[in-house]
């Protein structure tokens, strides 16, 4: 894998993302990021996160809804997103060695691939939007 050399707005990005747990897209970081970078575009913004998530330095989310969300973390952790205003969170869980393992040894026994990835998905209604639709 190939490092790619932190500039100062690859710092800054990466910076504000790591404070944030709200899973933010490009956009919402971008409005961030712009208070204390005012010169920088959303093109930038877009291209740096990309660039780190493919080195692995933050997490791209793949959820349901029409833009890719961000993360901080890159532990394996799980994520809840509000099937209404597409809100993402962490899901607090121990540890997840025995589902994987699980997982992993079920496809490869009864569907007979190898280097298995996974996604587990989970949807509900956050607080906020259940108070709404009351």
């Amino acid at each position: 894998m190939n490092i790619i050399r932190h500039t100062k707005q690859r710092q800054v990005i990466l910076e504000e993302l790591m404070k944030l747990t709200s899973h933010p897209t490009a956009e919402e970081l971008y409005f961030i990021i712009k208070k204390r970078l005012p010169k920088i575009s959303i093109a930038t913004v877009y291209r740096n996160l990309e660039l780190m998530a493919h080195e692995g330095s933050i997490k791209r989310l793949e959820t349901r809804g029409k833009q890719r969300r961000y993360d901080g973390r890159t532990d394996n952790h799980l994520h809840v997103q509000c099937k209404i205003c597409d809100k993402v969170r962490d899901v607090e869980h121990g540890s997840l060695e025995a589902l994987e393992a699980e997982l992993i040894d079920l496809a490869d026994k009864y569907l007979d691939f190898s280097d298995i990835e996974y996604h587990v998905e989970f949807l509900g209604i956050c607080q906020e939007c259940q108070q709404i639709k009351s």
